[in-house]
């Protein structure tokens, strides 16, 4: 800068710190003017204090907003909360397989989710070309070169005065200077004034800007309401076709107990089942009524005889009496037997009976 333009900015400066300190008074500037310059001021801030709360809106996150901010220039987009939740219940469906019908109720959510991801995505770009892009090409460049206006008609303000306030005082000033100041003082001024006209008249952009932005929302809540409603009904269907599913048929499993012998059981054995009847006092019947029922009926199907009563203790056993002919139907393992008596079935414990014909 040269000597003279350093000699003009101290000019400036002793002139503002003369008008604040009450010495000397400025040029009046007109109230209308001053009325632009708040309306134009609140303006700004409006835009400044809408675009960061949108930002927000659209992303909560701020390492989101970075993405959003970067949208267009790489190839990348950030993935949406509702993305990733929609690919945990994918998987997890998945893994539950089609027979599932939680399986598939998450399957089918999940998918619902990443519709609504991308009409998000959607929504994030249509925001920013159509009402953050906007907004911010008014806050960064017209709104600054219309800031430059007037801080330069400021500028000049106060050249005029400081060369006012020398000329009275002696200085050298002469009166083509004051002239050639206050020239350049209008000069600001009116670009000034018409900037912030011009800026003030043309907010029907700022409300089509808006219009922009609500349309998007609309677009967007419709489209996730028309996702949702498809959902609820695939849900509903699944919920049906759930309800009406013929439950598994499964014969409980019996609870395994001690097998009897023809020995005494241990007194302090508090799980051995109840001893069977003393095989002696049997001994002398037992032969007889197998030969009799042999002399009757050869078996010719898998079937059993009872050598003692047995109680029946847990869900699906079978009660029987000594005596009793049993068929059978499977052996469980080397211990258990599933048989039917008296029209009805269960298991019982192998040591219990005598196999006539075994199953194959």
């Amino acid at each position: 800068m040269s000597v003279g333009g350093l000699m003009k900015q101290y000019n400036k400066i002793t002139q503002y710190m003369t008008e604040k300190m009450g010495k000397d008074e400025g040029t009046k500037i007109d109230e209308d003017y001053k009325e632009l310059e708040r309306k134009t001021d609140a303006t700004g801030t409006a835009i400044e204090a809408v675009l960061g709360k949108t930002k927000e809106f659209l992303q909560p996150n701020p390492a989101a907003r970075m993405k959003l901010a970067l949208k267009g220039k790489s190839a990348g987009m950030y993935p949406q909360p509702e993305m990733h939740l929609g690919e945990t219940m994918i998987k997890g469906g998945t893994d539950l397989g089609d027979e599932s019908s939680f399986g598939k109720a998450l399957v089918e959510v999940g998918e619902g989710m990443k519709q609504l991801a991308e009409v998000k995505d959607a929504l994030d770009t249509n925001v920013k070309a159509n009402f953050l892009e906007p907004m911010t090409q008014l806050l960064n460049k017209d709104l600054k070169e219309l800031n430059h206006h007037r801080k330069k008609m400021s500028g000049r303000r106060l050249d005029y005065d400081a060369k006012k306030r020398k000329q009275t005082k002696g200085s050298n000033v002469t009166e083509e200077e004051i002239q050639q100041a206050y020239q350049k003082f209008e000069e600001s001024m009116e670009l000034s004034f018409a900037g912030m006209v011009n800026l003030l008249d043309s907010d029907v952009e700022q409300v089509n800007q808006l219009g922009s932005f609500i349309e998007s929302l609309h677009e967007y809540h419709k489209s996730c309401s028309d996702i949702l409603d498809g959902i609820h009904s695939r849900l509903e269907a699944t919920k049906l076709e759930a309800t009406r599913r013929a439950p598994r048929e499964r014969l409980p499993k019996p609870i395994p107990r001690k097998a009897p012998t023809h020995s005494a059981p241990d007194s302090d054995d508090e799980d051995s089942s109840p001893p069977p009847p003393n095989t002696t006092s049997h001994s002398s019947l037992t032969p007889s009524k197998h030969s009799a029922a042999s002399a009757v009926a050869e078996p010719q199907q898998p079937c059993c005889r009872a050598l003692y009563d047995f109680d029946a203790e847990n869900e699906g056993e079978l009660s029987f009496a000594e005596g009793d002919l049993i068929t059978l139907l499977s052996r469980i393992d080397e211990n258990w037997l599933e048989g039917e008596v008296n029209g009805r079935s269960g298991y019982f414990p192998g040591t219990y009976v005598e196999i006539l014909v075994d199953i194959k």
